[in-house]
């Protein structure tokens, strides 16, 4: 595997020998505007793979996103090439209908160590949700970015990942009662600890996110992809820009229904993604926000 192929693919020209918080922050917003997150592979009768080479040639030679254990995956392997001291970590993703975090470990988070200083970095939340700067770990900090306000909360060795948003107008009435708005303004994302894991750690949990009716993964299609100013997401036949503060501290969120048709064509022009095989859009019920 090249890491040059890596930086090619996220266009990534600037310095690869300074290992400092601005090069990391770089790094991260080239992957999030380049590299989708996305579960379509499992949606045109593919698997989900997460060995690292599968995943390379997934993201990097054949112009793909992935989920979380994919590009964070993929992230972890190009900081640990660069020569930043890295640690793959698990985390618990919060459902919000249940009020709680997931049982199983569901999440992949990489944190980064800079000059004693301990951050997390992830390019695989997607939506309004993905962070578009590393977040220092310190509790109970705000860590205001252009998405929304960050804030990490440490108690008895567990980490919360909370976020707090801002108002959004959507013009389409007749999406104002969709399924797909996020209507909280404080939002929990997920938890996790500072223990060390493997991709390893990650192997039961990749097959049951991707077989199990239970899963968001099964029931909903999803393409997400950040832009400088928002971003963009696709799930099944519904299209939907978010733009951030574009007003007043107000999010401008606008949505179309695509018909089928449409969707190799958006998918090619809006998050860059050109499929080898059909895709089978999906909008089952499972909760899913954008």
């Amino acid at each position: 595997m090249d890491i040059e192929a890596y930086f090619e693919r996220i266009g990534y020209k600037n310095s690869k020998k300074k290992l400092d918080l601005e090069t990391l922050t770089d790094i991260l917003q080239h992957q999030i505007r380049t590299i989708p997150f996305e579960n379509l592979s499992m949606h045109c009768g593919e698997s989900m793979e997460l060995d690292l080479k599968a995943v390379f040639d997934q993201v990097v030679r054949r112009n793909r996103g992935g989920w979380c254990l994919q590009v964070n995956h993929i992230l972890y392997w190009a900081l640990t090439t660069m020569g930043f001291q890295t640690t793959m970590l698990g985390g618990y993703v919060y459902n919000t209908p249940a009020n709680k975090y997931s049982s199983g470990m569901i999440h992949l988070v990489v944190q980064v160590t800079i000059s004693g200083r301990n951050y997390i970095v992830d390019a695989g939340f997607g939506r309004s949700y993905q962070i578009w700067e590393p977040l220092e770990l310190i509790s109970g900090m705000d860590q205001p970015q252009v998405p929304a306000i960050f804030r990490l909360t440490e108690e008895n060795g567990i980490w919360y990942l909370d976020q707090i948003r801002r108002e959004q107008y959507i013009p389409h009435q007749e999406f104002l009662h969709s399924d797909l708005l996020e209507m909280g303004k404080y939002r929990k994302i997920y938890s996790f600890t500072l223990e060390p894991r493997t991709i390893e750690d990650f192997e039961s949990i990749n097959t049951y996110l991707q077989t199990s009716p239970a899963s968001v993964f099964t029931s909903k299609s999803f393409c997400s992809l950040q832009t400088p100013e928002g971003v963009h997401c696709l799930v099944g036949w519904t299209l939907t820009s978010r733009r951030f503060s574009y007003k007043d501290n107000v999010d401008l969120v606008e949505f179309k229904t695509l018909k089928e048709e449409e969707i190799d064509e958006v998918l090619k022009t809006v998050f860059g993604v050109s499929l080898e095989r059909k895709l089978v859009p999906k909008h089952g019920d499972r909760f899913f926000t954008i």
